[in-house]
Parts: structure tokens; sequence; C-alpha cells
């Protein structure tokens, strides 16, 4: 193998480098990477202007799912008030000589009850799709 380096080469005898074509050729490759850098610079900018959309697409999404899962919370203390004081209110009541208020007071409870919990389990379901949102996306 011969030590000759390729960038101190000679041209061969007798053949001689035209100035002009050589200019012309450095005009061509400053033009076509002038050509691939704004290219560059062109999908740079509608990379951000999606990842931005994005961003706030996933923004709205969060805000309206925080806010209904804050709605549902307070429907549900709302109704766990209404069911606590039933419960005392009844509890009064009950000590009267009449078994059956008991069984109207365990009714209206039960039924204030079961909304507290359908409603805490909707918001449940609003948090974890906001997690899913923000999350990593690697949890299965």
């Amino acid at each position: 193998m011969a030590d000759i380096d390729p960038g101190l080469a000679r041209p061969p005898e007798g053949a001689h480098a035209d100035p002009a074509a050589s200019s012309e050729a450095v005009d061509t490759s400053l033009a076509s990477l002038r050509d691939e850098v704004t290219a560059l610079v062109e999908d740079a900018r509608t990379y951000a202007e999606s990842e931005i959309a994005f961003q706030k697409t996933r923004a709205a999404i969060a805000a309206k799912r925080a806010g209904r899962a804050l709605v549902l919370l307070v429907l549900a203390l709302v109704l766990l008030n209404l069911a606590l004081i039933a419960l005392a209110v009844g509890a009064v009541i009950a000590l009267a000589p009449y078994v059956t208020i008991w069984g109207a007071i365990a009714i209206v409870v039960g039924v204030l009850l079961l909304g507290v919990a359908l409603l805490v389990a909707g918001a449940v379901r609003d948090g974890r799709v906001l997690g899913a949102l923000f999350g990593s996306g690697e949890e299965a």
C-alpha cells in the first residue's frame, strides 16, 4: 500500500485546472449548502410550531378534565354533607318511639352515599386520564 495523501495528489501532467469550472463548482456547492440550511431551518420551524400546537391541545384537555374532576368532587362533598345532615336529623327523629323512621333514614342515607360513590369514581377516572396525559407513556 502506498503512503500517498489524497489531499496532496497532483493533477496528471498535461492536465490544466480550469479556474472558471472550479469557481462554478464552489458556487454550486454553496448554493446547495444554502438550500439545505434553508430547508433545515424551515423544518425546525415546522417542528416547533407542531410541538407548540400539541402542547396547547394537551393543556386544554388537561384543564377540561381537571375542571370536571373538581366539579365532581364538589358535588360529592355536597352530597356527603346532605347525607350527614340527614343522618343527624334521622338520628334525632329515630329517638322517637317509631321504628319505621330508621328505615326511611337508611334509604335516604344509602341513596346519597351511592351518589357520592359514583361521583368519586368519576373523579378518580378523570384523575387517571390526567395522569396518562402527563405520564411518560411507559406504563401499561
